[in-house]
């Protein structure tokens, strides 16, 4: 069983590469083609850097794939479980207390095992292609206060989920969902004010009658915004974005400070209007609901599946500890859920086309998000030829070109 199951993995993972693979080919034939609607907003010269950005980047994604599967393989399936599971019912005894050092530990050896190829994607990837700003100081600094923060969310998690299955071991996995959702809402609503500073500066948007445009604008949709911000995230990069953050009808706009140094007025309104527009459709609310659900039929599961006594077996083992069965599951339900990213991906492109309409209706200025979009795309180097199946497979936004045919038919304007 277990040979079937690595060698299941293993499908996933060239299934993954094989759809990698033929996107970078398909990007190959069109690497001197400008799309007809962006003739006069994209030259030739911007289309190859993109073409060899997409392609630096997909071979990184391809040797970080393997190295991934290699750990996954080596860890699950040859041993390193095993090892692992038994080093830390000597570190630490107690049903709970070994849990938690059990998924810390992971964590922590996560977050090493990231290291070197996060510093290579930042400093040599990203720096290559004129994106990275960030120094060697502040990106150490960066994955220590990352790593620390995941590793306190773990332990208080892990810590929970533990003491609940030891006092109800029948009626756990409830419990667990309801506390892991009111867990999830609560950062949802602290991460803007504890997290975020803790990685980037805001500071009060200083353009007021912009300000005053995006409070208006908001205020259209039954938004109330309580600040406008401005995120320094020219120290780290000059990838750019817009977001709002809140619950509820009150919100924070949070502007990239290299959105705003590159959109004129009206395409950071309409860009913000397509964040509206999520809003204004529950895009937010159904996303949470569905997510809900589907953590309430995965605890269910898991409850039934850990206590299957041949558990371990899936990966060669003849026992294994709680949490070593956890991590089994967790596995197991990775491999089934693969199949369901591009349904995943499919509702995510469908709320995207109804944000986009959204934001064209409530700005009357559909040529705004369109040349945004096209700024966007541009200025991070966007894949504007992707193959067909490699976007159904896994984007989560219409490919760009796609998206501008329809906001702007007639082609995007010069000044783009």
């Amino acid at each position: 069983m277990a040979f079937a199951l690595a060698v299941a993995y293993c499908v996933i993972v060239s299934i993954r590469i094989g759809l990698t693979l033929p996107n970078v080919w398909h990007l190959r034939r069109h690497e001197t083609v400008v799309p007809p609607e962006l003739a006069g907003s994209v030259d030739l010269t911007t289309l190859q850097k993109s073409s060899r950005y997409t392609q630096d980047r997909a071979r990184f994604g391809v040797v970080t794939a393997l190295g991934s599967a290699a750990a996954v393989l080596v860890f699950l399936f040859g041993g390193g479980l095993a090892l692992y599971d038994a080093w830390v019912r000597e570190l630490a005894t107690g049903f709970v207390l070994h849990g938690v050092v059990f998924f810390v530990g992971l964590t922590l050896l996560g977050a090493v095992l990231e290291l070197p190829l996060s510093a290579y994607s930042t400093f040599r990837i990203e720096a290559r292609h004129g994106f990275n700003r960030t120094t060697p100081g502040l990106f150490l600094s960066d994955w220590l206060k990352s790593t620390l923060l995941g590793a306190v969310i773990v332990a208080l998690l892990s810590a929970g989920g533990l003491a609940l299955v030891r006092a109800a071991p029948e009626t756990w996995w409830f419990f667990a969902w309801i506390g892991f959702t009111a867990f999830g809402i609560f950062m949802m609503y602290i991460a803007p004010y504890v997290i975020e500073p803790l990685f980037f500066k805001m500071t009060p948007l200083g353009a007021e009658e912009l300000r005053a445009d995006v409070e208006r604008l908001a205020a259209r949709c039954g938004v109330r915004v309580a600040q406008v911000l401005e995120m320094d995230a020219s120290r780290r990069s000059s990838h750019s974005n817009a977001y709002f953050t809140g619950l509820g009808r009150v919100k924070r706009v949070v502007l990239f400070d290299t959105l705003l140094e590159r959109m004129t007025r009206e395409e950071v309104l309409a860009v913000l209007a397509h964040e509206l527009g999520h809003w204004k459709l529950k895009h937010v609310t159904k996303s949470l609901l569905l997510s809900a659900a589907l953590s309430l039929a995965g605890l269910y599961l898991a409850h039934a599946l850990l206590g299957f006594e041949a558990l371990p077996g899936l990966v060669g083992l003849d026992e294994a500890s709680f949490p070593a069965r956890t991590l089994i599951v967790g596995f197991v339900f990775s491999l089934v859920g693969f199949p369901l990213t591009p349904l995943f991906a499919l509702r995510s492109r469908a709320h995207e086309w109804q944000a986009d309409r959204f934001a064209s209706e409530l700005t009357s200025r559909p040529q705004d998000l369109g040349t945004a979009l096209v700024k966007l795309a541009r200025d991070n180097l966007s894949n504007l030829h992707p193959h067909p199946l490699y976007a159904a497979f896994y984007y989560s936004h219409p490919p760009m070109i796609e998206r501008v045919r329809r906001l702007l038919p007639h082609g995007v304007p010069r000044e783009a």
